[in-house]
Formats: C-alpha cells, structure tokens, sequence
C-alpha cells in the first residue's frame, strides 16, 4: 500500500473529526474529563488497532491522550492509517 500525496492526505482529513496531517503522520489529541476516562480509550483503541494489526502511536499526558497514525513500512500516511483514524472517530462519537 502506498504513502498517499500531501494533498489526498489533507483531504481525507476534512472527513476526520479533529485530524491533521503533521510530521508525517495524522494527527489528532482528545481531552477528558477525568485520567481513566483517557485511559479507557486507549485501551478501546489497542482493540481496534489489534484487530487491524495496524497500531497508532499513543501518548498520554494526564487527561490529554495524543493519536499519530502512520504506515512506517511506506514512510508516510495510506489508507490503512485514514481508516484507523476513522475508526477511532466512531469510537470517541460513543454508540450511534
């Protein structure tokens, strides 16, 4: 799968709740309200990212919890990581 153009990646992004493309990766950060609140959703990610064998990389700063999404085998950005980012979306938007 190949890295994606600067331009189809910021386009995709405008599909994305709160996703920017940034050193390579999208890029999104959420605050909670409380630490285990954060935590929680990483762990629901790591679910997501296990069963795609497609895995972001997390940072967590107290309530604040960072998602950078990247194909490092192709050096960018591809559709796996635009999905992954979708996926996260649906699951911070709770049950539909």
């Amino acid at each position: 799968m190949a890295a994606l153009s600067d331009d189809d990646v910021d386009s995709a992004a405008e599909a994305l709740e709160g996703w920017q493309r940034a050193d390579g990766a999208l890029r999104r950060s959420v605050t909670f309200p409380t630490f285990l609140d954060g935590i929680d959703v990483v762990r629901r990610v790591a679910e997501l990212a296990e069963r795609a064998d497609h895995h972001p990389d997390i940072d967590i700063r107290w309530r604040t919890v960072h998602f950078a999404v990247s194909t490092h085998s192709e050096g960018g950005i591809t559709e796996k990581d635009v999905e992954l980012a979708a996926q996260i979306d649906r699951l911070l938007a709770g049950p539909s």
